[in-house]
């Protein structure tokens, strides 16, 4: 059969992720990656989440844990949520929370929602990978988004009009950025909001990392700053994507959106079109691990993580070759690299894999234009200090060599 004939046209804007592909070097024991942008393992509530399987099983919601389920999530798990979005200055219900596999799902869900052929969709260079996967599919143009008003919202309209459709909305991750590991500040966050405001789109808040800050005073999600605006998240035009990937474990992929019930209502559309819901049994399992251990957990991983960050950053300054810089990250897992314009991280990634065993992440995959080539992201996340030092040496030896 030829199979490029029954193909949607779509398909063909569907690119392997660079990041899966390279995670499966993890398993070679002589590898040191700072690659894949994942929890440490050891960091796992183990216990607890074995604790709460126990007890799902043997109350009296066993069956239901076993069973179909509503498409809008397990109802104690989205009115803790509520209650937590409620602390970052949110304050909404559970209806205003849809449960998703993971937030990549979600991603995918409003690409699918609000994406036709030809629009635009505003996003940084570079951004996270798998958002521009999840969007692809769904054929759109990228432009980069500039929060500081360099675009004037009457010029993005024009660009968008010129690529044959329309502005949409704006994707970002504002708090420690994959893959930058950089934080937007609350003007510049608020600079988003009225260009959005003057386009009249969408903002897709992407908040995977935001519970993981080491450093500095937390910002308020541009979530909360547009309720601070308009009243009610009824009001409100921001979408906000979050995920217990990162502070819990992403095995059991549990994420949410958080949005005015008329975006909740479409989604959950899409959602009995697609897998009907989320794994029952994982919800309440993650609802209980939520409500017994999170905030002493999260603690846990800001303490170790933080520890991890700054060997990173010491190892960076102490080794790397003049010419090189790097990002100073608050939070989150990722330390973003710039080298001098005559590099290629893909080339650069190359030689490391074969003369020094160490990983990353070339730059250029985070670039919907696939520009950056110069750039690379490290993930300092799942690595010991003792390979942090030795596989930083090794990397900037090799620049060193190259330069």
């Amino acid at each position: 059969m030829q199979w490029e004939q029954v193909l949607a046209t779509r398909s063909q804007r569907m690119k392997a992720s660079e990041i899966r592909e390279l995670l499966k070097l993890l398993d070679q024991p002589d590898i040191i990656s700072f690659a894949g942008g994942i929890p440490d393992p050891d960091l796992f509530p183990v216990q607890a989440f074995s604790d709460a399987m126990t007890e799902a099983m043997a109350s009296d919601e066993a069956a239901g844990a076993l069973q179909y389920s509503v498409s809008e999530g397990y109802l104690p798990l989205r009115r803790w949520i509520a209650a937590d979005m409620a602390r970052l200055g949110v304050p909404c219900d559970a209806d205003n929370i849809l449960i998703t596999s993971g937030s990549q799902q979600a991603l995918d869900y409003l690409g699918k929602l609000m994406i036709s052929p030809n629009d635009t969709v505003l996003c940084g260079w570079p951004t996270y990978l798998g958002a521009l996967s999840a969007f692809n599919a769904y054929e759109p143009h990228f432009e980069q988004l500039t929060p500081n008003g360099n675009v004037s919202a009457a010029e993005y309209a024009q660009r968008a009009q010129a690529a044959g459709g329309r502005a949409k909305f704006a994707y970002l991750s504002v708090d420690f950025a994959n893959p930058t590991g950089e934080t937007l500040g609350a003007q510049a966050r608020a600079q988003v909001l009225d260009l959005a405001a003057e386009l009249d789109i969408a903002i897709v808040e992407d908040a995977a990392y935001q519970a993981l800050r080491y450093d500095g005073t937390a910002i308020p999600p541009i979530l909360a700053m547009e309720i601070e605006r308009c009243g009610s998240i009824e009001q409100a035009r921001t979408i906000y994507c979050g995920s217990f990937s990162k502070t819990l474990a992403p095995g059991l992929r549990v994420g949410w959106v958080c949005a005015a019930k008329p975006v909740i209502e479409r989604l959950v559309l899409m959602k009995q079109a697609s897998d009907l819901h989320s794994a029952s049994l994982n919800q309440m399992v993650v609802a209980q691990v939520a409500q017994t251990v999170m905030t002493e957990h999260v603690a846990l991983l800001r303490a170790t993580y933080k520890a991890r960050r700054d060997q990173m950053l010491a190892a960076l300054a102490r080794e790397m070759p003049e010419g090189v810089r790097w990002t100073q990250p608050e939070g989150g897992m990722f330390v973003w690299v710039t080298l001098p314009a005559k590099f290629d991280g893909a080339a650069l990634l190359a030689a490391s894999l074969e003369k020094e065993r160490v990983a990353f992440v070339p730059g250029s995959a985070f670039f919907a234009d696939g520009s950056g080539a110069n750039t690379l992201r490290l993930s300092f996340s799942c690595a010991t200090p003792e390979q942090i030092d030795a596989g930083i040496g090794r990397l900037a030896a090799l620049i060193k060599r190259m330069a």
